[in-house]
């Protein structure tokens, strides 16, 4: 009648009729086949994915602590040992980079590039910083690359890989960061160069900062030709980029007006003063 619920199509069938017909299914079937197939292959999927996530996860931790070490560059005694520690532990990222390049073989990397895109990211951050240290120069892309072409060192460690791509198992593994995946990576080291200026000032280094508002400011106008073009997150990190550049600038300004005024001693205070009123004025947390 009328303001009464509609009834559905399948409601016109017995609820026990439908239960015969579950229970009568043939297991065998081809349809029943075919979506045992795409249960087992959407399983697998699911599983490599995770064990990327772990992968880019323990990359991303790796890859903080190099950062970690290579800030002690300026006030360690011998800079030397610290760079030679911090390549011992870039090796032992691009392990990890070579397990994810392992799980990859055979695979569209773009379909598990959310998994292992913050490692590389952070991946990126860590090589440059590095880069930038020994040469005061930007590492580009093409060079990070070269870094991330593995071979087999023995026959155990080709058998070690999927049983899919074991009769077709090669003897190289790659693994490309992508240009977007390194824009973000340079984006974030300008925040640790910052974090170089204000520490290298504290050293009594006057000259770093001036370098690096240089380099910055190259990076900077790069970046800007970008603009509104590219992806949504290098517009995003483009504002912290500016942040960063304004501190190493401020920094500058104040060893260039007042440095004769202040001791080298308070320079750094001073500076981790205005770098806080900087980000209160920006709203930054």
């Amino acid at each position: 009648g009328s303001g009464g619920f509609r009834k559905r199509k399948h409601d016109n069938f017995p609820h026990g009729q439908r239960r015969e017909e579950k229970e009568n299914a043939n297991p065998s079937s081809a349809l029943m086949t075919s979506f045992k197939s795409f249960q087992l292959e959407l399983d697998t999927r699911h599983d490599k994915y995770e064990r990327l996530v772990k992968l880019s996860r323990d990359i991303t931790i790796e890859s903080k602590r190099t950062i970690f070490l290579l800030h002690r560059f300026t006030s360690a005694p011998n800079g030397e040992e610290i760079l030679k520690e911090s390549e011992v532990k870039l090796d032992a990222v691009r392990q990890k980079i070579k397990q994810v390049a392992q799980e990859l073989i055979g695979e569209d990397m773009y379909q598990f590039h959310r998994a292992i895109s913050p490692g590389l990211q952070e991946y990126v951050e860590a090589v440059s910083f590095q880069y930038f240290i020994k040469t005061r120069s930007l590492i580009s892309v093409e060079e990070i690359n070269k870094q991330l072409i593995f071979t087999a060192e023995d026959r155990e460690e080709t058998t070690n890989t999927t049983s899919n791509s074991r009769d077709k198992q090669p003897h190289t593994w790659s693994l490309k960061v992508t240009p977007v995946d390194y824009l973000l990576g340079v984006a974030d080291l300008t925040g640790e160069l910052m974090r170089l200026c204000i520490s290298s000032v504290g050293n009594g280094d006057i000259d770093t900062p001036f370098e690096l508002s240089q380099f910055l400011r190259q990076i900077y106008d790069g970046f800007t030709f970008i603009g509104n073009t590219g992806p949504y997150e290098v517009s995003k990190k483009l504002y912290t980029l500016k942040q960063s550049l304004a501190k190493v600038e401020n920094a500058c300004y104040t060893l260039k007006v007042r440095g004769s005024e202040i001791p080298k001693h308070m320079l750094a205070d001073v500076f981790s003063t205005k770098t806080e009123l900087i980000d209160q004025d920006e709203g930054l947390p």
